[in-house]
Parts: structure tokens; C-alpha cells; sequence
């Protein structure tokens, strides 16, 4: 038995605050009864239906895949490019990605179909740590990355804090390799941040996703998530 807000959130409808309110307006019946209890608990065996429409129950399922560049973080693209569900054809549920990368990044991003936990992994209150490995057009002097440490000012707002290293120079073609570590999901963001610098971002890579990393993975690979790696990721999104 679960808790009925618990339920429509992990369908992937809403998230479990809005699916609350949406018990609070009489939108939810279950059973063909209206519910309007927010600790009301049902079973597998009870049909659930969220303004008339009935609620699409499946197992949740978790995934990591190391997303190769020239994919599109999505469920589908008008351009018909390939796409990260792509790489889940012969999953049945309804798998969709927890954020994006962008089509040029490759790198580490989970796959579900579990809303409750992608809408809390997204939220920019839990501050996931994302780890991304730059190659850049120049080298960073200490200023610059005094900057990245406390803040770049973009178009949107000044970014949080970032953890910066550099990792390589190389003085002859001008290029360096960066390791930063943010934790906030804005469009572009890392791309942005070295460009608000004076600095093009010729190749880039996450790393590591929260605790996630593709330690033993190539691009395209993907692995399902252990239960307790589902476990661990819930307890980092509410700590």
C-alpha cells in the first residue's frame, strides 16, 4: 500500500506536491470514489484515475547512460535525431531523462520513469553535485577561475560557487583540460561560464552525477541502477 500522492508522482504525471493539491480539488478518484485525503492509501488492484483519466501504473525502473555526443536529451526530436531513449528500445516502460545535457556533451545521465525522484533530483534546493571534464580554448589564469569559484554573471543571474581545477596546459596549442563540479541544471551552463571568461569549450564531458559515475562504461553503454543506488539517490534528494 502507498500513499496516493506517493503513486501519481511516481507515474511521472506531476510531482507529488502538485498531485497533493490536485487531491485537495477533488480531481483524483479511486475506485470511481472522489478522494479528497491526503494520507489516503491504495494497492496495485486499485484503479486510479486523475481527471477522468485513468492513471497508467508502472514498475519503476532507473537507469544510467553514458550519452555520446550528438544525441538529444529527450523522449523524441522533431528533427528526428537520435535520442537518449533510444538507447532503452526494448524497455517497456515509459523511461525519460532526469534533466539534459547538451546535444555536443557527452557523459553521465539517469533515465526513469519515476517522477517523485526526478522532480526532487532536478530541484535546485538538493544542489546534486554534477562533475564535467572541459577542454577549453586557452588557459585559465588565477583570476578566472577565482571567478568560477565564487560566481560567473550571466544573462540569468549569477551562478553558485564551483569547484575548479585544472587538470592540463597545453602552452603550445593554448588549450587546457578543467575539471568543474556545479550543482546547479541551467541551459548550457558550463559552456556559458567559460564563455562569460573569453573562453571557447571545444569538448565536453560529465562525469560524475551525484555519487553516479561511468566508471567501466563506454559511450552508448547504459546499466540499470542497484536498489540500493535508488536508495541512496532518494536519500541524497532529501538531505
Amino acid at each position: 500500500m502507498e500513499r496516493i500522492q506517493k503513486i501519481i508522482a511516481q507515474s511521472g504525471l506531476t510531482s507529488r506536491r502538485k498531485a497533493e493539491q490536485m487531491i485537495l480539488d477533488k480531481r483524483v478518484k479511486v475506485n470511481g470514489q472522489t478522494v479528497t485525503e491526503l494520507g489516503t492509501k491504495v494497492s496495485a488492484k486499485d484503479k486510479v484515475e486523475v481527471d477522468g483519466v485513468p492513471l497508467d501504473r508502472e514498475e519503476p525502473v532507473y537507469f544510467l547512460l553514458y550519452k555520446p555526443t550528438g544525441v538529444i536529451s529527450s523522449v523524441k526530436d522533431d528533427k528526428d535525431r537520435k535520442v537518449v531513449t533510444d538507447f532503452l528500445s526494448e524497455v517497456k516502460q515509459r523511461v525519460f531523462p532526469v534533466g539534459r545535457l547538451d546535444y555536443d556533451t557527452s557523459g553521465a545521465i539517469i533515465l526513469t520513469n519515476d517522477g517523485e525522484l526526478a522532480n526532487k533530483l532536478m530541484h535546485p534546493k538538493f544542489q546534486i553535485d554534477k562533475e564535467y571534464v572541459a577542454k577549453i580554448k586557452g588557459i585559465p589564469d588565477k583570476r578566472h577561475l577565482n571567478i568560477l569559484r565564487k560566481g560567473v554573471r550571466l544573462e540569468d543571474g549569477v551562478t553558485s560557487p564551483a569547484e575548479v581545477k585544472i587538470m592540463s596546459a597545453d602552452r603550445k596549442k593554448n588549450t587546457s583540460i578543467i575539471h568543474l563540479t556545479i550543482h546547479e541544471g541551467r541551459n548550457r551552463q558550463v559552456r556559458r561560464m567559460f564563455k562569460a571568461l573569453g573562453y571557447d569549450v571545444v569538448k565536453l564531458k560529465r562525469e560524475r552525477y551525484g555519487f553516479l559515475n561511468l566508471k567501466g562504461m563506454n559511450p552508448g553503454d547504459i546499466r540499470e541502477l542497484k536498489p540500493h543506488e535508488v536508495k541512496q539517490l532518494y536519500k541524497t534528494a532529501v538531505t
